[in-house]
């Protein structure tokens, strides 16, 4: 029995001392500026900065950053966000071309490629410019039909202001389909000119700074 309590003695001696050289101390600024250390933590201060002290030996163990806001931590989840989406779209770049080095055995024939885009581009810019120059040829007829009326001090039929109205609207619409295609040609060249300098770049590291 001796013996035992002995031994229940010596672990609850081991366990105190293991107690003591874990516990540590807590230095934090609270609202005033004033520096604060304690043995634990009260609730106010949880989510202050803070420096964590090893009680026994006194050295610092961590210095513990304050808790963010609702707003630091939405701007941070942004942050975060926007970061992966960034590194997802570069492996979806790099994959990109991988594939199109794959597709091409040269650099000719990547260009053949957009070759053949530009020419179906080339082709509806054309097509778009008759077709603007045809209604502008309408529209300046139905206007000169309705300014001979006016000379003519005679009205102008609602028929006659309803095509001049349909008509402009007309060339409206169709000055913007050539605008849109326009920018689809400026655009297309320029990536065929970042498609050129990435192909290089994979098929030849040392040419990836040579102009197209």
């Amino acid at each position: 029995m001796i013996k035992r309590m002995a031994i229940a003695l010596s672990l609850l001696a081991f366990a105190a001392g293991a107690q003591a050289q874990q516990k540590k101390l807590y230095c934090w600024d609270d609202a005033d500026g004033n520096r604060i250390c304690g043995d634990t933590l009260p609730p106010g201060a949880t989510d202050l900065a803070r420096t964590e002290i090893d009680a026994r030996s006194g050295r610092k163990e961590a210095e513990v950053e304050r808790a963010l806001t609702a707003e630091e931590r939405a701007q941070a989840d942004a942050a975060a966000a926007a970061a992966a989406a960034e590194a997802a779209a570069e492996a979806e770049r790099k994959r990109r071309d991988l594939a199109m080095v794959e597709s091409y055995a040269s650099e000719d024939q990547l260009r053949r490629a957009y070759g053949e885009r530009t020419v179906l581009v080339d082709e509806g810019i054309k097509a778009s410019l008759l077709g603007e120059a045809a209604l502008r040829r309408s529209l300046v007829t139905l206007l000169d039909q309705a300014n001979a009326l006016e000379l003519e001090g005679k009205p102008v039929p609602d028929k006659l202001l309803s095509g001049l109205r349909a008509r402009h609207a007309e060339l409206q619409k169709q000055q913007r389909i050539l605008a849109d295609q326009r920018a689809e040609r400026a655009a297309l060249e320029l990536e065929l000119a970042d498609a050129v300098a990435r192909y290089r770049a994979m098929k030849n590291p040392d040419a990836a700074e040579l102009a197209p």
